[in-house]
């Protein structure tokens, strides 16, 4: 139940706000990024128990795929709703003390934790509470808690400067996160629909959808290509994720076609790898060599 891929999804794209922050001025130290890692880890795990148990009753009528429809644990096992909310309230409580002792030994600032507060609060109003995900929100609230907020925590474990040129560097990938949520959400439709969750694909028309994901798909690769122009990305990371962009064109034009979502999520990891793989080869072939934005100097 705790979906532990998207577990170590999660710590890759910590790893990637990381790497940018010790890029832009911070620094890498293991055990604070460590220490990092071990209060974000139970709280995400206590955002998929949520979800788990909150959707018991979609999961129950979908056909799931490797990438859509829950863990199914609850379904196969035969395990009670209330045995996911116990695991979620016990991993937030883990969560919780292993936050307060990163905050009392300095690893994480206040910065960190705001932001570490908005990706719980907001992960668990998807599930429950408003239930963003019946609102037509849910899509939205992941790609901004996965695709921004979770990078820019890593960037405040590692000390670097919490500004629009951080927002704008993890723009892209928050983009193409929204995409691969649509493709995600795409499976369950049907289930979802008559459970009351009330996901984009449920509201919106088979074209309208396939329009977003182009749209979300070009926004996100053409991000990355003039970033780097700008000087908001350094070359090597926003132009190496246009090796993506066949993978992305692919996956948006199979989206609604096949029912996977595979295309879209093989897209998306690629771009949280290349991108990690991007950012850290300067610096550790330069000796920590930083990048210095010319928005941040004022070129």
């Amino acid at each position: 139940m705790s979906r532990p891929p998207q577990l170590l999804l999660i710590l890759v794209v910590y790893a990637l706000g990381v790497v940018v922050g010790t890029s832009r001025g911070g620094a890498f130290e293991p055990l604070r990024t460590l220490v990092g890692a071990l209060a974000l880890v139970p709280l995400a795990a206590s955002v998929h128990y949520v979800n788990e148990y909150a959707d018991v009753e979609t999961d129950a009528l979908t056909e799931r795929t490797r990438f859509s429809g829950g863990s199914g644990a609850l379904v196969e096992t035969g395990l009670p709703a209330e045995t996911a909310l116990r695991a979620a309230l016990t991993a937030l409580a883990v969560g919780t003390v292993t936050t307060w002792y990163a905050a009392t030994v300095g690893a994480v600032t206040t910065a960190g934790l705001v932001l570490l507060a908005v990706v719980v609060a907001a992960g668990w109003a998807y599930s429950v509470g408003p239930r963003l995900v019946a609102r037509g929100l849910g899509e939205v609230t992941n790609a901004l808690l996965g695709g921004l907020f979770l990078p820019l925590y890593g960037v405040a474990v590692a000390r670097g400067p919490l500004d629009a040129v951080a927002v704008l560097a993890f723009a892209p990938f928050a983009v193409y996160v929204f995409a691969n949520l649509l493709a995600t959400q795409w499976p369950d439709r049907r289930a979802d629909a008559r459970t009351g969750k009330r996901t984009l694909p449920t509201r919106w028309s088979r074209t309208r959808l396939r329009r977003a994901h182009w749209l979300t798909t070009g926004t996100s690769f053409g991000l990355f290509a003039l970033l780097p122009v700008v000087g908001i990305l350094p070359p090597l990371v926003g132009w190496s994720c246009l090796l993506l962009a066949p993978a992305g064109l692919v996956a948006s034009h199979r989206y609604t076609r096949v029912r996977s979502p595979f295309p879209s999520v093989a897209t998306m990891v690629g771009l949280a790898v290349v991108q990690l793989l991007a950012w850290t080869l300067p610096v550790v072939a330069g000796g920590g060599q930083r990048f210095y934005p010319p928005v941040v100097l004022g070129v």
